[in-house]
């Protein structure tokens, strides 16, 4: 790192990825602000600056010996393993050193107490929910949300008579042909876990989802004007049921609510939607596929004047970016889910083929299209300009 380069990061002051400390003494505390790096995006520790001024206030020769030695100590006591690396710069005629953590590949880290932190702004917190655990191990692909048993639930929550639809089409056999129990045949088929259905068994085949997730659903919005502020709206509706169903839904809202053009058509005609059809199914059937089932919020649809905005809960997952996924790259976070929408036999009939293509698709047919992974929000956003 050149001194200017570091200069400009301390004229900017700390954030999440850069904190300053003036010295150092304490390697538990080292521990805790590695772990919390680690957890999150990686960033820079820079020693020698004081946090509440943001000047330079440099390290002596004992003191650079020491604070490596510190380091080593403290990156040991982390769980799983990390390596920092560090470096000396010269700012004037001050010594700073900063410290290099990158995100891990392995989270959760614990710190040398057993705590897990991660980055909350500039600063760090201490993580303490479940499902704030759960994401952690899902950045890894340790855990999938589809998979996660959902309580309460029994294998009667089954729409039995949509269920053996689909293995009649699927499988080209009738229900009562399998020798197997309902039980057993949801179990085979990773859709229950004993006698309780799965996140992707409920969410796929349940008759009424919402029942025990009542936020895994697309609350959809149609406004007056340019901002999501307004006291008025044009059309609104909040959508339940399946996977399925949802889809569905979901296209018929932007059908509705989408002007169209006559597009050379004669006068008598419909006319045709703005903007492809295609481009909507591709980007919301992602969504219900693609989403974090480990946050508990709604897809949110919302047509404006000039865009579309599909917002889905979760970050891109496993250090995708938004450069990877319009190069055709994918990473399936719910693979049960993923494993079944490929199959194109009614009544699933999602548009989606699991071949990381579908984003590549949408600006193909339509490049006035944005994207934000909004990590700080948790979320990411479809734009559709119009």
């Amino acid at each position: 790192m050149e001194a200017l380069e570091l200069l400009d990061i301390i004229e900017r002051g700390e954030d999440s990825h850069h904190q300053f400390k003036r010295n150092v003494t304490n390697a538990q505390s080292l521990s805790q602000e590695f772990c919390a790096f680690a957890n999150s995006e990686g960033g820079l520790l820079i020693i020698g600056i004081d946090d509440r001024t943001n000047e330079p206030v440099g390290l002596s020769t004992e003191d650079i010996h020491r604070i490596n030695q510190l380091v080593s100590n403290a990156a040991s006591e982390v769980r799983n393993p990390i390596n920092p690396i560090s470096e000396n710069l010269k700012i004037g005629d001050k010594i700073v050193m900063a410290v290099r953590i990158r995100e891990g590949k392995d989270k959760p880290y614990f710190a040398s107490d057993g705590a897990i932190f991660v980055k909350s702004g500039a600063d760090k917190r201490k993580v303490t929910s479940k499902e704030e655990l759960r994401r952690l191990f899902e950045d890894t692909d340790i855990i999938h949300g589809d998979s996660i048993p959902v309580d309460e639930t029994t294998l009667a929550d089954i729409d039995l008579e949509y269920f053996k639809e689909f293995l009649s089409k699927e499988y080209e056999k009738q229900y009562q042909e399998f020798t197997e129990s309902l039980q057993l045949l949801l179990n085979n088929l990773n859709l229950a876990k004993g006698d309780r259905l799965n996140m992707a068994g409920l969410l796929l085949f349940g008759k009424n989802p919402q029942k025990y997730k009542p936020q895994f659903n697309i609350k959809a919005v149609h406004f007056p004007g340019k901002l999501d502020t307004a006291d008025t709206y044009l059309d609104s509706e909040d959508f339940q049921g399946k996977l399925s169903d949802l889809f569905n839904s979901g296209m018929f809202f932007i059908r509705r609510n989408l002007s169209k053009i006559q597009n050379g058509q004669n006068r008598n005609s419909l006319g045709v939607l703005a903007v492809n059809q295609d481009v909507f199914e591709e980007l919301l059937v992602n969504a219900l596929i693609h989403r974090s089932y480990l946050i508990s919020a709604p897809i949110r649809l919302f047509i404006f004047t000039d865009r579309i905005e599909i917002i889905n809960p979760g970050t891109l997952p496993n250090n995708l970016t938004i450069e990877n996924i319009k190069n055709g790259n994918s990473n399936q976070r719910n693979p049960i889910i993923a494993s079944f929408a490929t199959k194109q036999h009614p009544p699933l009939g999602l548009p989606y083929r699991g071949i990381g293509t579908g984003i590549r698709r949408a600006l193909s047919l339509y490049s006035e299209i944005n994207f934000i992974n909004d990590k700080d929000n948790n979320l990411f956003k479809a734009i559709i300009h119009l």
